[in-house]
């Protein structure tokens, strides 16, 4: 396949996974109980072409030797994949964690793309190996510092690839093959929630608290009034930035954790929310 042709199909994203189109299938749970190779041909849909071609990956999705780049797990009501370029990568080129909800809709829980010959960032262990759930549970804050001066963002471990915009077409397919016209996503940071708003997802919930934040980022408000040196994080100017916000946020600057938003993408609708209007990232 050329890279002009490969470009063209990405940049229309792609239809609906053959199998859906000729099946009533309305959940990620009536999915799962599917024959494997059935379940295989429709979450591999979820792949963006132009990930094979970028990392030369063969459309089977193995390596030279036949060892699997792409893998799923399935529960009762949802699923994990994750590609590699190579078999052995610490880190996949993409992650997607898709479920039902328990209003038979379709959420999208992670989704994380890595560029795997950047530098990476232990923000995800310890030093002593012990997991931080990306700064949830516990923080390695040298090696926050070090992704934050890098140019990363809360919870990047490596540089991303820049597709998540040509992501969104492919599952907005994915959830029109199930009979939906939307799909969720409960966004981590604050910066997740500002690319979303730029993709044209709405808010289901927290469009006031996000409101509110950019209100106390502005000259006199309560988080800018914070932004005193106090951790590497909290450095004046950093209002001035989505990046420079998320960290801050991160960091603890409001009182309760960075929480409570959750979004929504209608099929082929841009909504035009703009929370942090004429924002830096």
């Amino acid at each position: 396949m050329s890279q002009a042709s490969l470009s063209s199909r990405t940049s229309r994203g792609r239809s609906p996974p053959p199998l859906l189109q000729d099946v009533e299938l309305f959940s990620i749970r009536q999915v799962n109980k599917l024959a494997h190779e059935q379940m295989r041909q429709v979450y591999h849909h979820l792949i963006p072409l132009e990930l094979l071609f970028r990392f030369g990956i063969d459309q089977t999705l193995t390596d030279s030797e036949g060892r699997p780049l792409f893998t799923f797990q399935t529960g009762v009501s949802s699923v994990e994949l994750a590609l590699r370029h190579v078999w052995d990568a610490q880190d996949p080129v993409l992650y997607l964690q898709l479920a039902d909800t328990p209003n038979n809709q379709i959420e999208v829980i992670l989704f994380i793309v890595n560029d795997p010959y950047s530098e990476r960032f232990d923000i995800d262990v310890l030093p002593d190996g012990t997991p931080t759930y990306f700064g949830t549970l516990a923080r390695n804050i040298e090696e926050e510092v070090r992704a934050m001066k890098a140019g990363l963002t809360p919870g990047q471990v490596r540089r991303g690839l820049g597709i998540t915009r040509r992501l969104m077409p492919i599952l907005e397919q994915f959830v029109l093959g199930l009979h939906h016209d939307a799909f969720y996503i409960q966004p981590l940071a604050y910066h997740n929630a500002i690319l979303f708003e730029r993709l044209g997802f709405s808010y289901a919930m927290g469009l006031g608290r996000m409101e509110w934040i950019h209100k106390e980022f502005a000259p006199g408000g309560l988080l800018v009034r914070q932004l005193d040196n106090s951790t590497p994080f909290r450095r004046p100017g950093a209002e001035e930035s989505v990046r420079g916000r998320s960290w801050a946020i991160h960091d603890g600057i409001m009182v309760e954790p960075y929480g409570g938003i959750k979004m929504y993408k209608r099929v082929g609708v841009h909504s035009g929310i703009i929370t942090f209007p004429d924002a830096l990232w």
